[in-house]
């Protein structure tokens, strides 16, 4: 275990006195409460929810905890107030909802100026949500995949992110915003470096559904959309279907349909509830 902590950095030595102990990103990743707030004491993290009351919050949650535990916390308050929209990639269902909270928290937590006073924020809105929080700024810009060069604020922090799952590689987090932010989302993030640091995610709904249409439409060879697509949607209309009469209705023969049905349960994507002849269909 101590060659573990030494490993990644969090048991150094002052350089000039030669006393030896855990630095400060040990303390922000996993000390405790009391212990972080007498050495930041302004430091926290201000979730909100603003749909009805825009002036304060129809929500909120301060997190005052190590990064880890407010790593999880955020991502609960984004599950609890965000839709997770379904989306297909290679065959595979991937959350949206995870991909575009995580980057966009991980970020928060990984790059932010701790000795800074001001006060950090995740803030989901009806139009848009987005985080933002102190910063060493190295210029005033708009950054994009293309202009973007990967700085580690604070690189412990990070290498510890990335060594648990919670974050990928410098800069890819930026790649995967504008990469899935146009199917969760409909439109690209803003990544706005200065003094004060945002990642803004719009949402927009009908957006949203018209990219993800064009996107399934493109990636066939003809203007039908794939047979997965098509049965969730056959799903949505009227879960109470027979897979007799989904086969009918999608043109498919019936051992085909039972195919893609037995693959879309064993990959999560549907479910049956109830029993075989008055169940329904669901789709997670």
């Amino acid at each position: 275990m101590a060659l573990k902590v030494m490993s990644m950095r969090l048991y150094t030595m002052d350089r000039v006195t030669g006393e030896q102990g855990f630095n400060l990103a040990a303390v922000m990743l996993l000390g405790y409460d009391d212990v972080i707030l007498d050495i930041v004491p302004t430091y926290m993290t201000d979730a909100l929810l603003r749909r009805i009351n825009v002036d304060r919050y129809d929500d909120r949650e301060i997190v005052q905890t190590n990064l880890i535990e407010s790593y999880e916390r955020l991502m609960e308050f984004g599950h609890k107030h965000l839709p997770d929209k379904f989306f297909l990639e290679d065959d595979q269902r991937k959350s949206l909802r995870n991909i575009i909270t995580r980057e966009m928290i991980a970020n928060t937590l990984i790059h932010r100026e701790y000795t800074s006073s001001y006060q950090a924020k995740f803030v989901i809105e009806n139009e848009r949500m987005y985080v933002e929080n102190a910063n060493r700024a190295l210029q005033q810009a708009v950054l994009t995949p293309d202009n973007m060069e990967p700085l580690p604020k604070n690189p412990i922090i990070a290498s510890f992110f990335r060594n648990i799952g919670y974050a990928d590689q410098l800069g890819s987090g930026v790649r995967n915003l504008f990469k899935y932010s146009k199917f969760y989302s409909g439109d690209d993030p803003k990544f706005m470096e200065g003094d004060i640091f945002r990642i803004i995610v719009p949402l927009n709904e009908r957006k949203t559904k018209e990219t993800i249409t064009q996107s399934a439409t493109q990636s066939t060879q003809s203007d039908e959309i794939k047979p997965v697509q098509r049965i969730i949607e056959i799903i949505e209309q009227n879960p109470l279907l027979s897979q007799k009469q989904m086969a009918e209705k999608l043109s498919l023969n019936q051992n085909t349909l039972k195919y893609y049905i037995k693959k879309m349960r064993e990959k999560g994507i549907i479910e049956r509830v109830g029993s075989s002849r008055k169940g329904k269909w669901v789709v997670k």
